[in-house]
């Protein structure tokens, strides 16, 4: 890890320097974070199986060279290790684990923004999509609105005859209009495949056509703010392993926002996502093949420590679940506080006839330790229900986590 960071860093300064300094503004950012936790009990039964105790450590290094107004180059890599991994964290710290996270172009001409190249791209909170991908972003932009149109390439089917018929892509658009103090954004989105079975996430399917039309909804006045998200999903699937369209009719509504009081504030939110009902073939439940990220309940959902979630939840790829949300958080100076009580069930009986994951709690502090540096802990706890396995052990999670940001 060492020698491609050196590497890696020589380039960009090998770079700075060749360039004129009149020709290239060179900014530099990041962030890096430590994190020790411990969680038990995650399996859904009492193998222990997933009980984890570890610290880990992810870096992350921003470039971006900025030509002029209208053109500017961006980078993004990032490096993690698990302390006494082997292959990453271990005495000589030789970890190969380096990843190019962002590599595009951004530049105007006229009215529109182009983005070319690897770069994030976030729709609908990420009920849609969070995540990093490779294609293009084109943006036409005026006073009080701008409409993005996207294209991911989330597979290349590769070289050779009827090839591109394996491709997998996404089409969309998601324009975002501000009226006063509400904020209207529409998402519309295409997946489609000739031949979907060659990508990991769509291996059980042939043809593939996906269709997602929904719109995020923002309000913020002075002491409270809120907002809804909807989206349908509809469209069929070839299944492969019997050749049977399936047409799909998903759907997902969340809603939240929060309320400034007198020295602290309460939050809360609820979401739905629709399941499978068994008694037909059709797909019935919300999904997106890949890219969805939406952090909810610590042990349920993810959270400030991302490995593991217990069993039966859906994690961050939102689908077959209703959950509740209420929470508060009390500023103290440099020091946060923080408290939160989810409940969450499928929205469909699992195999056994279940759908109660459980309820949990969690809790939160936030400790400002200089302008750059903050440390974070948590605590949690889910009082796990029959959706969540057979264990009678309820599962736990406690971790600390400090980072810089620059």
């Amino acid at each position: 890890m060492k020698k491609i960071l050196v590497c890696s860093l020589t380039l960009l300064l090998v770079g700075a320097w060749v360039l004129p300094v009149s020709a290239v503004e060179h900014v530099f950012g990041g962030y890096w974070r430590m994190r020790a936790y411990n969680a038990n009990n995650f399996s859904g039964d009492d193998s222990g199986t997933l009980d984890v105790q570890q610290t880990d450590t992810r870096a992350r290094l921003y470039y971006t060279a900025v030509f002029n107004d209208d053109l500017k180059f961006v980078s993004k890599f990032e490096m993690d290790a698990y302390f006494g991994d082997d292959t990453r964290g271990d005495i000589g710290a030789d970890g190969q684990n380096f990843e190019v996270k962002n590599s595009y172009i951004d530049f105007n001409e006229g009215d529109f923004n182009f983005k070319l190249g690897t770069q994030g791209k976030t729709l609908s909170r990420g009920f849609i999509m969070d995540d990093d991908f490779s294609g293009a972003v084109v943006t036409y932009k005026l006073n009080d609105f701008e409409i993005p149109i996207y294209w991911v390439k989330a597979y290349e089917g590769g070289v050779g005859d009827d090839a591109n018929d394996f491709d997998v892509d996404y089409y969309g658009v998601d324009p975002t209009f501000s009226l006063g103090d509400i904020e209207l954004n529409p998402v519309a989105l295409y997946i489609t495949s000739s031949d979907a079975q060659n990508w990991a996430s769509t291996s059980e399917y042939e043809a593939l056509n996906l269709f997602y039309l929904g719109a995020n909804l923002d309000y913020t006045a002075d002491m409270f703010s809120l907002w809804f998200t909807g989206i349908y999903q509809s469209g069929s699937l070839e299944v492969l392993a019997s050749g049977d369209d399936v047409s799909v009719s998903g759907l997902l509504a969340a809603i939240g926002g929060s309320v400034s009081l007198d020295g602290f504030s309460v939050h809360g939110e609820a979401f739905y996502a629709s399941g499978d009902d068994a008694d037909d073939d059709d797909v019935q439940a919300f999904f997106v093949p890949k890219g969805q990220s939406y952090y909810w309940a610590e042990i349920m959902g993810y959270g400030l420590i991302d490995e593991y979630v217990s069993a039966g939840a859906p994690a961050d790829q939102i689908s077959d679940i209703m959950a509740l949300n209420v929470g508060a958080t009390f500023p103290m100076g440099k020091l946060t506080l923080g408290a939160d009580l989810w409940y969450a069930s499928l929205a469909e009986d699992n195999a056994d006839g279940d759908k109660d994951l459980g309820t949990e709690i969690d809790l939160s502090a936030s400790y400002q330790l200089q302008e750059n540096l903050k440390l974070q802990a948590v605590a949690a706890y889910l009082i796990a229900g029959d959706a969540t396995g057979g264990g009678d052990e309820n599962p736990t999670e406690i971790g600390t986590q400090i980072s810089l940001s620059f």
